[in-house]
């Protein structure tokens, strides 16, 4: 009995611990221009903080084709790692329209342009929703 209440995992909510402002500042920068570098279009910062339990950013980029969606997630996972973020979830590298890295503070989600499309998660999660206030989502 024991064993089947374990792998249920842990009991409650399990709250995930905030990286310091310099941090999550640091970390953004480096997504940010490494998906510039990378001739990542339409980037976008969206801010969740206070909107969000997941995540206090949001960073969705465009790329045209699978590889260069997947080398824009493995160099920003190696950038990542380098300064010293070793916790990165990546999902969706295996050739698909839509890959998603997790860094516990910011979540990147790297689209061909018809899944961004079809997706919206700027209007999901845009400066829309909260009454007009437009420095929500930020256009890089």
């Amino acid at each position: 009995m024991r064993k089947k209440a374990a792998a249920a995992g842990p009991k409650g909510k399990v709250k995930r611990e905030a990286a310091s402002p310099d941090v999550i500042a640091q970390s953004l920068e480096l997504i940010v221009n490494s998906l510039e570098d990378d001739k990542g279009e339409n980037i976008v910062v969206i801010d969740l903080t206070g909107r969000a339990s997941f995540a206090d950013r949001m960073v969705i980029a465009t790329g045209v084709a699978d590889r260069q969606i997947s080398a824009m997630a493995q160099h920003i996972e190696r950038k990542l790692k380098d300064i010293g973020i070793k916790r990165v979830l990546v999902e969706g590298t295996n050739g698909s329209d839509w890959v998603l890295l997790d860094t516990g503070d910011i979540v990147v989600h790297i689209f061909k342009p018809e899944a961004r499309e079809l997706y919206g998660l700027e209007k999901m999660w845009g400066a829309e929703l909260d009454d007009g206030n437009e420095e929500a989502v930020t256009p890089v």
